[in-house]
């Protein structure tokens, strides 16, 4: 087993893609995509949060790079991908989709596929859709897009953060404030900087607020546009799935091995949504790390993720 480098963040050193474009897949949108390790290796993609985070460089070194084919790509809207901030012509089936041309472009068979908090979610969904695409999957802060967990976000997580809720919602006028949702959908969808940006710097700084254990300024989210429009668009239509599918679907992919990793203070999407789907899986692995809050990039969270990519190399491994 190849060890990440010892400089105190868990991963392995920083390397660079070998292969990077953007794809069409339909209705103007391009996605960006990139590919780094072994070109040899077996395949595994990883599905950024938001919906409309990005794939950042740092997310590669949750894998060995002498091992692991690593697929990374910007979903619809997000990131290098464009058009940016875009809503239109994008839903969870079109991401879905998407990475099926992608696999088919960069000639993949079947794929580890890694996500975690939104990207969970579309790990689910593009699993339930493609299960013979898929080898087996690690999922990170939970997020199953039911209308209590879109609920908790909006208004529960002033439990504990209730400085920024309070933020969140005196950013609207009182007028406003009966629906968040609603209200900050409404000025994100809006065209007019002058509305859409303070709304999304409200948006992401209330999100960021709640995402660690201890709060600081977060390095590898830019609290830009597309992460507020797109998770704004998507908890508006709850997520274009139907209440309650991808636990109802599970059987379809519990035949699959799952590593789960999981905060136990993660507030964004609490814990108990983890432990329900590791219940309903037969097989499952759930790992909770004792001190870590939702960000892939805790302290406890990054080792918990890079131990969970070596376990999976054993299935490849003749």
């Amino acid at each position: 087993m190849t060890l990440p480098a010892d400089d105190n963040d868990g991963l392995f050193p920083p390397f660079s893609p070998f292969q990077s474009g953007h794809l069409a897949v339909g209705e103007g949108h391009e996605i960006y995509w990139e590919q780094s390790g072994n070109p040899d290796g077996p395949p595994v993609v990883f599905l950024h949060g938001g919906p409309g985070g990005m794939a950042a460089p740092v997310y590669r070194r949750f894998f060995d790079p002498a091992f692991w084919r690593i697929v990374l790509f910007d979903q619809r809207g997000a990131g290098r991908s464009t058009p940016y901030a875009e809503t239109c012509a994008n839903t969870t089936a079109h991401l879905v989709a998407d990475m099926e041309r992608l696999r088919d472009h960069l000639s993949i068979e079947r794929w580890l596929v890694f996500g975690g908090s939104w990207g969970a979610t579309l790990a689910l969904a593009y699993g339930q859709a493609q299960p013979e695409r898929c080898a087996g999957f690690i999922l990170r802060g939970v997020f199953l897009f039911r209308q209590r967990e879109v609920e908790w976000f909006l208004n529960g997580m002033g439990t504990f953060f209730p400085e920024a809720h309070r933020a969140f919602l005196e950013f609207l006028p009182q007028a406003e404030r009966g629906n968040l949702l609603a209200a900050y959908h409404a000025r994100l969808q809006s065209s007019d900087p002058d509305i859409h940006t303070p709304a999304a710097t409200a948006w992401n700084a209330y999100e960021i607020a709640c995402s660690r254990l201890i709060p600081e300024k977060d390095r590898y989210q830019d609290g830009s546009l597309s992460v507020a429009r797109l998770e704004a668009h998507y908890m508006a239509h709850s997520g274009f799935l139907v209440e309650g599918q991808l636990l109802t679907n599970l059987a379809v992919i519990s035949h699959l091995p799952v590593e789960i990793v999981q905060g136990r203070y993660d507030v964004i999407c609490p814990i108990v949504t983890a432990e329900e789907l590791a219940r309903s899986w037969p097989g499952a692995r759930l790992t909770v790390v004792p001190d870590g809050g939702h960000m892939a990039m805790d302290t406890g969270i990054r080792p918990a993720l890079v131990a969970a990519t070596e376990r999976f190399k054993a299935l490849f491994i003749k």
